[in-house]
């Protein structure tokens, strides 16, 4: 039996105190989980969504699962190169997560984009906390975080301009809940308040 527990080799990248390069490390294993969480978000959305907008939907979520898989392979790679050991398993991830599942299943492009929007706010406000951590210690780090960051906020706005009125609400507004978002989405396409 393998030990998932987090660990760090006794040496880090060069100029980096090992302590600082653990804590770098621990910030990078939550985003790892959120990063690995978010590509099958994604692609459970791309797998149920339904309704007339469907392929572009469908469409438009390809790229970004690409995308914010790639960003998990740096993230876990950035860590190796600190001396950590990135946990990539599902075990490890259910058990290290601190939001709950994705409870949106066959649905409509629009209540499906409206959970989403609740789902990249978390990431991205999440990314920010780590970014402004691994700042303070590893620009390096911090660097490919804000890299990230930017993919995911363009992610975010490309899942709001579909659920932006023309005076510039959105319709997830005030939500907090998935299938709140999901439910507002929908209501405000269908000409509800």
């Amino acid at each position: 039996m393998t030990d998932n527990t987090q660990a760090t080799a006794p040496h880090t990248v060069p100029g980096l105190d090992p302590a600082e390069a653990e804590r770098v490390v621990d910030v990078l294993q939550a985003r790892l989980h959120a990063l690995n969480d978010l590509a099958l978000t994604l692609k459970h959305v791309h797998w149920n969504v339904v309704g007339p907008h469907f392929i572009a939907v469908h469409e438009m979520l390809d790229p970004q699962v690409d995308a914010v898989r790639e960003m998990a392979d740096s993230t876990a790679e950035r860590m190796a190169a600190l001396g950590g050991v990135p946990i990539g398993t599902p075990g490890a991830l259910v058990a290290g997560r601190t939001w709950d599942d994705y409870e949106v299943a066959r649905a409509d492009a629009v209540a499906h984009l409206g959970a989403l929007d609740l789902v990249y706010t978390g990431v991205i406000e999440d990314h920010r906390a780590a970014m402004k951590t691994a700042g303070d210690i590893d620009p390096v780090t911090e660097d490919m975080l804000i890299g990230q960051l930017a993919k995911l906020e363009q992610f975010q706005w490309f899942v709001r301009a579909h659920l932006e009125s023309d005076s510039g609400r959105l319709s997830t507004s005030g939500a907090h809940m998935l299938n709140d978002a999901a439910s507002q989405a929908v209501r405000a396409s269908a000409g509800g308040a």
